[in-house]
């Protein structure tokens, strides 16, 4: 059976194969019948601007980022290969983040758009980000270079001026033997916006219904809860 490229292949082709080979099952294409699922911790999530909060509790409720300030979550990924309304090959993932509050999700669908990639953000995809993928040292790397939201039929670029810029960063961190993820959103005028970052395990499996990611087993409800800032 022929398998489609992943979105990261479309996009990227031959320049996949200088990742680590540890990395690639989570950018190569997820065969039909399968899912990919990683588990660990995030050291860091969020961002101790509390300015910031109330937009971020919006944007919590579409699914894209969190109103929290917190260390050490554990966290689950799952990705699904999955088609866009415009026939195009995509991964969906599901990030689920076991706050000790309770869970909850981050979703997103990744395709190939050109030479590059654009991420739709949330449950109803209504914001956006293309982005540029190079991998260095077998690590890879994507920054976006715009933003868009999608309000109906329109879809409004955020000016860059003021656009936050996404920056991704996959590697294997051969010190733990484990996946390290970071991704950070800097604002050209007043910097780190939000970040997460941390280490999990990866890999494809025959998908299981009867064990979706967000699971009961996820909850942590000992978990610490951090409120102030970070030093």
């Amino acid at each position: 059976m022929t398998v489609a490229r992943s979105p990261y292949e479309a996009a990227m082709g031959d320049e996949l194969d200088r990742l680590h080979p540890r990395l690639r099952p989570y950018f190569s294409a997820v065969p039909a019948g399968s899912v990919g699922r990683g588990r660990g911790t995030f050291t860091v999530v969020g961002t101790p601007r509390r300015w910031l909060w109330p937009a971020l509790w919006v944007l919590g409720r579409q699914g894209v980022l969190f109103a929290v300030d917190r260390r050490d979550v554990p966290f689950r990924v799952e990705n699904r290969p999955s088609t866009t309304a415009s026939g195009a090959v995509a991964v969906t993932a599901v990030r689920t983040f076991a706050f000790a509050d309770g869970s909850r999700h981050m979703v997103d669908e990744i395709m190939a758009r050109g030479d590059g990639l654009e991420d739709h953000l949330g449950h109803r995809h209504r914001w956006s980000a293309r982005l540029r993928a190079t991998v260095v040292d077998g690590a890879l790397t994507m920054v976006s270079t715009s933003t868009a939201l999608r309000l109906g039929p329109v879809r409004l670029r955020v000016p860059r001026a003021v656009a936050p810029r996404v920056t991704l960063h996959e590697s294997f961190d051969e010190s733990v033997g484990r996946q390290r993820v970071s991704v950070v959103l800097d604002s050209p005028t007043l910097g780190r916006l939000y970040e997460y970052t941390g280490h999990f395990d990866y890999e494809v499996v025959a998908d299981d219904p009867a064990q979706p990611v967000g699971s009961a087993d996820e909850q942590h409800p000992t978990q610490p809860r951090r409120r102030g800032p970070r030093p």
